[in-house]
């Protein structure tokens, strides 16, 4: 599957949504690692996110979709990172996804989601490979000083 630019031109009258996930980091060794998830026929890793549920906060979604798709329960939230729009993954749908980054000392996660079959990888920051997503990877090179500022601190 190719995404392109028509992923993000809005339709007419297409139902929109609300979506939350994160940038998951952990500092190692004087280096800024942070987590993707790989899923069972994408060709590229892509940062945990998911539907808001009724009555759930952003916040708490995105925590939610980590812990079920990466395995990471002990997050501290370091700051909001912005949101991204574009088509869902059937074309359906707009979908507006809240970022939010967070920090964890943990190293290793299972995923509690039972219907998808995901793996995690830790990456460098400063080597992270291009995501299936474009605004995905463009979330991290925009904010990728501010995520080791504060990733440094934590």
């Amino acid at each position: 599957m190719i995404i392109n630019e028509t992923w993000y031109k809005r339709p007419p009258n297409v139902p929109e949504h609300d979506a939350a996930g994160g940038v998951v980091v952990r500092a190692e060794n004087g280096r800024i690692y942070f987590a993707l998830v790989g899923e069972k026929g994408l060709s590229k890793y892509v940062l945990p996110k998911g539907h808001v549920e009724a009555g759930e906060s952003v916040e708490a979604a995105a925590r939610r979709e980590i812990e079920e798709e990466a395995g990471f329960s002990e997050l501290k939230l370091l700051a909001p990172l912005g949101m991204k729009e574009r088509l869902d993954f059937r074309k359906r749908a707009w979908k507006r996804t809240h970022y939010f980054l967070f920090a964890t000392v943990q190293k290793n996660g299972v995923p509690s989601d039972r219907y998808h079959h995901y793996k995690v990888k830790w990456f460098p920051l400063d080597e992270f490979p291009e995501l299936f997503w474009p605004e995905q990877t463009q979330l991290i090179r925009e904010n990728r000083k501010r995520i080791e500022a504060l990733a440094a601190e934590f």
